[in-house]
Formats: structure tokens, C-alpha cells, sequence
């Protein structure tokens, strides 16, 4: 699988300024019109790819569900309510499609024999997991990395990722704790 270039979202359709056009375009997008739907992709497909990305870890992955949102949207737009910005909407709706995403992979894996970590060298990419954030933000497991990259990047509160992962708040709190416990020590030890 190749990975997609997204428009970025600063090189947006000028003609989607208004609240007025959103509706116009979201109206058009539900009854089909596939051009709107370029419209919407154009201004959002990179919004919706970097957040992806920040949770599934793989640009693969995160093209797929660009995808699947995008594919999905005339439907979704159907139940779209304007509480809060369009952007907060669809940003809900990636998170959704990659958390599926991620489960069905952890499905698969937990059905896949284990390798032995020594065979693959695992200490060799261990050390190398440890030169970036980002290598550590992959070491953190998938309910910690997710609470972190939701509320510490994508700037939700707890009661919403709480909402979105089917846990309690106080479960949000802990394992955004615990995640920034495991980052400062895996960046520690460097």
C-alpha cells in the first residue's frame, strides 16, 4: 500500500468560508453530489490523516482511514448535529474509525503465533525505539498512547475520550497518567 499525500488543510477550496457553505456542502454530500464530497476531502483529508496517524502509528494505516471516513461520510452527515465545530465532528469520527481499526488489528495478532523477540533482534530495536518521542509514544500501549495522543494532541477533555473509548473518566485520567509516567521514563533512558 502506498502512502497517500493529503492536501494540506491551509491550501483550502476559498469557496468554503461560511457556516452557510458548510451546510450547502454537507446538504450536497447527502444527496450524492460526489463533488462536494471532493470539497469536504480536500479541506479536511489532512486533518483527518494526521490524526490517524498519531494513533495508529503507520501512515498505512492512517490512509486507510481516510478512506473509510471519507467513504462513510455521506452517511455519517446524515446524524451530523451542529454541537461544536464541523472539524471536532469529524475529528470524532477519525478517532472512531481508527480505534475500530487498531481492534480489528489487535484481533488478528492476538490469533497470530508469537515470534521470539530475540530472534528479531528486539534489543537492537529497542534501543533505537528510544531515540525520539515518537519512537516512545509507539512503546506506550494502544489505551495509553490513545488517551495521551486524545487529550495532549488532539485536545480533548476526559469526559469526551471517555465518551469515545466506552471508559469512565477517572479510567481516562489514569491512563493518561500512566502514559506520561511510561514516555518520561522511556525517554530517560536514552
Amino acid at each position: 500500500m502506498t502512502h497517500t499525500n493529503f492536501p494540506d488543510q491551509r491550501s483550502r477550496d476559498p469557496s468554503v468560508t461560511s457556516d452557510a457553505t458548510l451546510a450547502a456542502l454537507i446538504l450536497c454530500t447527502i444527496q450524492g453530489d460526489q463533488t462536494t464530497l471532493g470539497v469536504l476531502f480536500n479541506r479536511y483529508a489532512a486533518m483527518v490523516h494526521r490524526t490517524a496517524l498519531r494513533l495508529t502509528m503507520s501512515p498505512d494505516e492512517a490512509d486507510d482511514v481516510v478512506q473509510d471516513v471519507f467513504i462513510g461520510l455521506p452517511e455519517a452527515l446524515r446524524h451530523y448535529r451542529e454541537r461544536g465545530t464541523f472539524e471536532s465532528w469529524l475529528t470524532a469520527i477519525a478517532v472512531r474509525v481508527a480505534l475500530m481499526r487498531l481492534r480489528a488489528a489487535r484481533s488478528r495478532e492476538n490469533n497470530r503465533p508469537r515470534v521470539d523477540a530475540c530472534a528479531t533482534g528486539g534489543q537492537e530495536q529497542q534501543h533505537a525505539d528510544r531515540l525520539s518521542l515518537a519512537a516512545a509514544l509507539a512503546r506506550l500501549s494502544e489505551e495509553h498512547r490513545t488517551v495521551f495522543v486524545l487529550k495532549v494532541v488532539e485536545g480533548f477533555g476526559h469526559d469526551e475520550i471517555a465518551t469515545h473509548l466506552g471508559i469512565r473518566r477517572g479510567t481516562s485520567e489514569v491512563r493518561l497518567y500512566r502514559a506520561i509516567r511510561h514516555l518520561r521514563a522511556f525517554l530517560e533512558t536514552e
